[in-house]
């Protein structure tokens, strides 16, 4: 008998998930639930950079985009708690989304939180050949073309398509909304000129602003970019208290054991305490959370006080995935 229990007590130590300090000993696969591009591609992709040198092992960026980044973040819900799949994931894909669409799982009780990343505000942006020289003289152009001006987005849930419908009920003016499958595509389109207006991200923006593609007209928080201080905000732009700004996030499916989840917070503090990765951050004008809301459980409490936060705003805005 004590034969046969110590045999199932091998066995079972055979298939349980390995300890942290055999962990990782194959490569992690971080989901960025949205396209190529955007700035959740482009900060898990320093994420992943970073978090490789503080686990010794490679952190493999995969892109899984579709419906608002729903389908990415249920890839990450069904993957095995082991600890070889992580998600990032934001104000969008991890708040929003629950929301205006029918999930299939929960925000809150379906992944493991791993810690927080940084926050940025958004930026009011336009065709660089749009007739307006400030935000005074954009909104009142669109207010003078109500069935001519377009206003993009990154996808139906997305932050720059519930800040997008925010700022038109500020401006008290509909805007044509067109959405596009990811960030990427949005850029482009304002570049191109295809749309008038897009809300987006200085990660994303403030190099073709630097270029002369766009125009930008305020950023969307109280304080000045360190990074673009020329940019006036939107208070001092004539549209005062219209602030937006969102964050991006670790998490790992639910039941990933504790230990390994405390890695990957170790190695995640470690990524954002990374001379090189903290001032390539700054530079695309995240603010990084300091070290002691870098925890699960301050991810977990601030989520949930977004959530409570958000979701009657979203709903009483009426924005739906149709």
């Amino acid at each position: 008998m004590k034969k046969w229990l110590l045999g199932l007590a091998l066995a079972a130590a055979c298939i349980a998930p390995a300890a942290a300090d055999d962990y990782p000993s194959r490569p992690i696969t971080l989901v960025v639930p949205l396209s190529v591009g955007g700035s959740t591609d482009v900060i898990g992709r320093l994420m992943a950079e970073g978090m490789r040198k503080a686990l010794n092992q490679t952190v493999v960026v995969e892109n899984t985009s579709g419906a608002g980044g729903t389908i990415g973040v249920n890839r990450v819900v069904r993957a095995a708690p082991d600890g070889y799949t992580m998600l990032i994931g934001q104000w969008g894909t991890n708040v929003a989304t629950g929301a205006i669409y029918d999930l299939k799982f929960d925000l809150l009780k379906d992944l493991e939180p791993v810690g927080l990343i940084a926050t940025q505000p958004f930026l009011i942006v336009s065709r660089k050949s749009i007739p307006a020289n400030n935000l005074k003289e954009l909104i009142a152009w669109i207010k003078a073309n109500p069935d001519k001006a377009t206003q993009g987005n990154s996808g139906i849930g997305s932050p720059s398509h519930v800040s997008g419908i925010l700022f038109q009920k500020a401006i008290n003016s509909p805007i044509q909304m067109i959405p596009y499958r990811g960030a990427g595509e949005s850029t482009q389109a304002i570049v191109s000129g295809q749309i008038d207006v897009l809300l987006n991200t200085p990660a994303v923006s403030m190099a073709q602003f630097k270029a002369k593609q766009v125009k930008v007209f305020a950023v969307t928080a109280p304080k000045r970019l360190a990074t673009a201080p020329d940019i006036p905000t939107t208070d001092e732009a004539g549209l005062p208290g219209f602030y937006f700004t969102f964050w991006h996030a670790l998490w790992v499916p639910k039941d990933t054991p504790k230990d390994v989840v405390a890695r990957l917070n170790g190695a995640l503090r470690g990524a954002l305490a990374d001379p090189e990765i903290k001032n390539r951050l700054t530079a695309l004008a995240q603010d990084i959370f300091p070290p002691e809301e870098q925890a699960p459980e301050a991810l977990a409490k601030f989520q949930n006080a977004e959530i409570q936060k958000w979701w009657p705003v979203i709903k009483e805005a009426g924005i739906t995935a149709h």
